[in-house]
């Protein structure tokens, strides 16, 4: 595949914004000068480096002696000889400090009822809960599919699984029972930790429900318990002997556990992505190297201060609720907001409502969601953030995909008061945290840029060859050294493993899946996957650029790219478009998709133009705001929509979309 993407059009905007050095005073990385001399330590002598972060951020039990173990590249061992426990470097370590008095969660229902969880509280409760499934039998080695909803129940699951050695396989709440039939029996599960239901906008959801026809399906003999928490007391299907109430398990137990230490390279936890076709990849990550990554992503990008309030908005069902939910924010002693409902219930000033009666200091959420807050806010004057005090905020994150200039701006300019810095973040569930991020205090910022790489990663844009290409030129992104948090191997499937991410015309160098470039200052810039990168007419396009030159037309909220076969051109852009205002009919959808047409020629070039313009009141979206491209490629085609559908929020909009304009 050529890897040449036209990028100009983007990079011609390039307006850069503060560092806010301000920010950071007594911070891990207090200056450009400091990132700059981690960024020397680690290029120098990448072993000592991180063999010095290790040392200094983790408690261990037996300490490693040695550093990275490359003889079986790509399969990397870190600390291979060490031995930790995760849950007691995330909760063990601040009992008789201050923070064991701290609050470690606060959590908001659905409905608004509040409750907070000190960090001695939350251990007490990850103990009684880890007690009550050894009294079952449940330990060492074991796979436990957790699938419940977002709640102070999940992250008690997640450590408990942690203190045991038990690796857990967190199923998003959303998904399918075919889903989750998929998931248990690849990992040969023996325990499914859920709930009765989740509540999400006021409706009750089943869960246990979809766990038993999951089961039914067969190949989960290995199953021996299905632990429920009750979250909702509506009746369900109970087995007995098989199916335990969470609260039973846990009841009369003793509120100390001793963590069990385990090997650096232990399984933490399986967590499966799905690509749009074919097997769904579970991506394994070591106990040791991932938390330390957390760890270190939580102090530097976010500026982890022991006064912060963190919101994450991420399900823990995604990585991003493992890395910056479950496991990040609590090893280094913050106190953070679980949030169980959505951003527009009981109206689309949730989020800042939060924000403004918890005193949240750094938000970190997805671009879908601050795209669909922004239509929100301009047609609905009193859910605009200006309407509340948001002025605890002192950092903004983006997750999830690269989000476009103009959403950059309005979330930097209406909900930080232009004095906050917003920290595009690119990392995937394969790097275990972040990698390329702006750093507050340290970092100008060029919207739609994630900016630099952070220390120890060794980040490069290359041809097909594995050679270096130009500034300013379109390539694949890869990382050519090994880090800690990286993926270990796909569970069950090493060679699917190497071809993913080692392909051995790439030099070993891991392979992101993402095109990229870098613009003169060194900046990455991401222009989406390399399979959405589209041929028109023998011209490459990224449709990540198409996408940010129709967001930044007046009319538009939000849009999504994808290509079709066409006869004459090879490939055709179909656009996908949710307007500032209501859907278009007739004349008037003739004459807007025009005007978008005309509008996009003007922003890159008469051959990014839409073929298709289809407009509609939303975009398929999954329930943590991420939009379906790849069931959007099906309808552009023409096709009938046979891939499951139980994952997003809004199945009926496919239908609408499927009318073109």
């Amino acid at each position: 595949m050529s890897t040449e993407i036209q990028i100009e059009s983007v990079l011609t905007e390039n307006r850069v914004f503060p560092a806010f050095p301000e920010l950071v005073k007594d911070a891990t990385i207090s200056g450009m000068d400091a990132y700059q001399a981690l960024c020397d330590e680690a290029d120098a002598d990448p072993d000592a480096f991180w063999a010095r972060l290790a040392r200094e951020n983790l408690v261990w039990n037996k300490p490693f002696t040695q550093v990275l173990d490359a003889s079986e590249a790509p399969f990397y061992h870190w600390y291979p000889d060490g031995e930790l426990n995760v849950s007691a470097n995330c909760l063990d370590r601040h009992l008789g400090t201050p923070t064991a008095d701290k609050n470690a969660i606060i959590f908001e229902s659905d409905d608004g009822k509040v409750s907070r969880l000190t960090y001695k509280e939350l251990h007490a409760r990850v103990c009684e809960f880890a007690n009550g499934l050894t009294a079952l039998g449940h330990g060492m080695g074991e796979r436990a599919i957790i699938y419940m909803p977002m709640s102070v129940e999940a992250v008690i699951a997640m450590q408990a699984c942690a203190r045991l050695g038990i690796i857990h396989s967190v199923v998003f709440g959303g998904f399918s029972s075919k889903s989750l039939h998929e998931r248990a029996v690849d990992v040969g599960a023996t325990l499914v930790i859920t709930a009765d239901a989740q509540v999400r906008a006021g409706k009750h959801i089943p869960l246990k429900s979809a766990v038993d026809e999951a089961l039914a399906m067969g190949g989960c003999e290995a199953l021996r318990h299905v632990v429920v928490y009750r979250r909702t007391g509506g009746d369900v299907a109970w087995q007995e002997g098989r199916d335990l109430w969470m609260h039973e398990v846990s009841a009369g137990q003793a509120q100390t556990h001793t963590a069990a230490p385990v090997n650096a390279e232990h399984p933490l936890f399986i967590l499966y992505t799905s690509g749009s076709t074919g097997k769904p990849k579970g991506v394994q990550h070591a106990s040791a190297g991932f938390l330390l990554w957390a760890l270190m992503t939580v102090k530097w990008t976010f500026d982890a201060k022991d006064s912060d309030v963190f919101w994450c908005t991420a399900d823990v069902g995604w990585v991003t609720g493992h890395t910056y939910v479950t496991y990040g924010p609590l090893a280094a002693g913050l106190t953070q907001i679980i949030f169980e409902g959505v951003p527009t219930y009981p109206d689309a000033g949730r989020f800042w409502d939060m924000i403004e009666r918890h005193k949240v200091t750094v938000f970190y959420t997805a671009p879908t969601a601050i795209r669909s807050l922004t239509k929100a806010a301009e047609t609905t004057p009193a859910v605009h953030p200006r309407e509340y005090d948001l002025s605890s905020l002192r950092i903004l994150g983006s997750v999830g995909e690269p989000i476009n200039p103009e959403a950059w701006v309005w979330y930097y300019k209406q909900v930080g008061g232009e004095r906050c810095p917003v920290l595009d973040t690119w990392w995937q569930t394969e790097t275990g945290a972040h990698m390329i991020t702006p750093l507050p205090g340290v970092t100008p910022m060029k919207p739609g840029s994630c900016t630099l790489p952070l220390p120890g990663i060794d980040a490069a844009v290359v041809d097909e060859m594995g050679e270096d290409v130009a500034r300013g030129t379109g390539g694949f992104l890869v990382i050519k050294r090994p880090w800690p948090g990286m993926i270990r191997t796909i569970w069950g499937d090493p060679e699917r493993f190497k071809k993913s991410y080692f392909p051995p015309e790439l030099k070993g160098y891991y392979l992101a899946g993402d095109g990229a470039q870098r613009d003169s200052d060194g900046y990455f810039w991401i222009m989406g996957r390399i399979d959405d990168v589209l041929n028109i007419s023998g011209h490459r396009l990224g449709t990540m650029e198409i996408e940010s030159a129709l967001v930044s037309h007046e009319m538009v909220a939000e849009a999504a790219v994808v290509g079709r076969a066409d006869a004459t051109t090879g490939e055709a852009v179909v656009a996908f478009v949710v307007l500032n205002q209501s859907l278009p009919e007739g004349e008037e959808a003739i004459r807007i998709a025009t005007e978008l047409r005309n509008w996009v020629a003007k922003e890159i070039g008469p051959i990014a133009k839409p073929k298709e313009i289809r407009f509609g009141e939303n975009l398929p979206k999954t329930r943590s705001g991420k939009i379906m491209r790849r069931l959007l490629r099906v309808v552009a085609s023409g096709e009938a929509v046979t891939q499951d559908v139980s994952t997003l929020e809004n199945p009926a909009i496919l239908d609408q979309l499927s009318q073109a304009r």
